[in-house]
């Protein structure tokens, strides 16, 4: 897996876990090993900006997700011979949010980092949960894929 791993902030986030658990969540949903993946770690103002700009809400959060192909839960594309590469999209984390979000919900912020990492990346897969079943879905996995690293937010 191709997964670019930027950090442009400056709160604590073990970069290399991030990026080796990106690579399981794509290798655990069936990505071809040349799969391309986008993480970028960004400060409260950067996420303020996107958040407003892209989403037309209000201050920042702690993921935004931005899919490049429309794909179907649990249904890695498949590709021919010689196309290029599947370039899903970009996860945007806010640690900075994150961390304040974990500490309010009494979770371990590196759990939770990861645990938003997961869901992100998700979203590019066609996971969403605007409904109560496709959120059950979603979380069920998110739940299973922590679990292939030992981490758990419950």
């Amino acid at each position: 897996m191709n997964v670019f791993l930027s950090d442009e902030q400056d709160r604590p986030a073990n970069a290399a876990s991030l990026r080796e658990f990106a690579v399981k969540v794509l290798d655990a949903e069936g990505f071809a090993s040349d799969t391309e993946l986008a993480v970028m770690l960004v400060g409260l103002e950067q996420m303020t900006e996107y958040n407003e700009r892209f989403m037309e809400r209000k201050g920042p959060t702690d993921v935004l997700a931005f899919p490049l192909e429309d794909l179907q839960p649990g249904t890695a594309p498949r590709r021919l011979p010689g196309e290029p590469p599947v370039t899903l999209g970009d996860v945007f984390l806010c640690p900075a949010e994150i961390e304040v979000r974990a500490a309010r919900e009494g979770f371990a912020y590196d759990d939770f980092l990861h645990l938003l990492l997961v869901h992100g990346i998700l979203h590019l897969l066609g996971y969403d949960h605007d409904d109560d079943e496709r959120a059950d879905a979603m979380e069920q996995r998110e739940d299973e894929l922590l679990a292939l690293i030992g981490r758990s937010v419950k």
